[in-house]
């Protein structure tokens, strides 16, 4: 029997995917939502009502509130948390109340990006990795089965503007110039939301995936910044102005950016100088890769996506 889900989150940039995968999969799913949120914004409370029409039971609860997050564990069998990076530690509230409810046989925090425990950023990135990282240990200790996800890039936070910070607010590839990060041969993994959500589910109740990362790299989706601009040129038929930033100014840039997006630029140097997404062999005694336990899942290429923009 499929598991009964909980999700965590829902209303945000990974959750909705999550919980949609989760509703096409045949689980019973449930969402936790805020009174508040409902009240305060319109294009959230809009995407509830779209739940509610597949069906996804809605719990009124908070984060902060541990007798709605008990009671609405109670109610389900898997966890999965996608909350945002300013509510990565509140997440110590969600192992609290499964510690106490006792019947959860899957834990999901909210990581969806690089393997944590493998990554080597400068600040402010690695704060929030930390916070990541406190999580999991906390996981851990408490003996809370897991799978962390373990996506990489995705493709609405880096893709969908060819990881260019300015101007800010670029919501496609640029047809003119394109900034790039270091040599540009680095490469980095990139996946779409819908695919993640597809492999975070079809993990759920599979045994392979208990207390290991779940690795998303499908073949054929790993490209360096200067084959991503290869692959925009060749779609819009135009060659493409291309500015090189060394590390040195990248470092500095970090350091004068604001938030959040002196974060992003940390991230990108970490994947695009660094190269953290390949510093590692996925070992079985830890991991396990998403394409190779499920072939039969149809992942989006970097080429489709990019498509959408022409």
């Amino acid at each position: 029997m499929a598991s009964k889900i909980l999700v965590i989150g829902a209303t945000g940039r990974m959750g909705k995917h999550v919980v949609q995968s989760s509703v096409k999969a045949g689980h019973t799913t449930f969402v936790l939502v805020r009174r508040s949120t409902l009240e305060s914004d319109p294009a959230k409370a809009n995407l509830v009502d779209s739940f509610n029409n597949l069906g996804v039971t809605i719990l009124h609860g908070d984060l902060y509130d541990h007798e709605s997050l008990v009671k609405s564990i109670k109610q389900v069998d898997v966890v999965i948390s996608t909350v945002g990076r300013m509510q990565l530690t509140d997440q110590l509230n969600i192992i609290a109340a499964i510690k106490k409810v006792d019947n959860i046989k899957r834990f999901f925090p909210s990581e969806f990006g690089m393997d944590v425990d493998k990554v080597n950023a400068v600040e402010p990135a690695m704060s929030m990795i930390v916070e990541k990282i406190q999580i999991r240990r906390a996981i851990e200790a408490e003996g809370i089965p897991y799978t962390y996800i373990a996506c990489n890039c995705t493709n609405g936070s880096f893709l969908h503007n060819l990881i260019q910070l300015e101007p800010a607010g670029l919501a496609a590839p640029p047809r003119d110039k394109i900034n790039i990060l270091g040599e540009g041969h680095v490469t980095a993994v990139f996946n779409d939301e819908v695919d993640i959500g597809t492999y975070t589910i079809k993990a759920v109740d599979d045994p392979r995936t208990l207390n290991k990362i779940l690795y998303i790299k499908p073949p054929g989706n790993t490209f360096s910044f200067n084959e991503l601009g290869a692959i925009w040129e060749k779609l819009i038929g135009k060659t493409l102005e291309k500015i090189y930033i060394p590390e040195e100014q990248i470092l500095t840039d970090i350091e004068t950016y604001p938030v959040p997006t002196n974060i992003f630029l940390a991230i990108n140097h970490s994947m695009f100088v660094r190269g953290v997404q390949h510093n590692y062999v996925i070992h079985p005694s830890f991991g396990v890769e998403a394409s190779e336990l499920y072939p039969e899942v149809k992942h989006t290429t970097v080429e489709e996506y990019l498509r959408r923009f022409i």
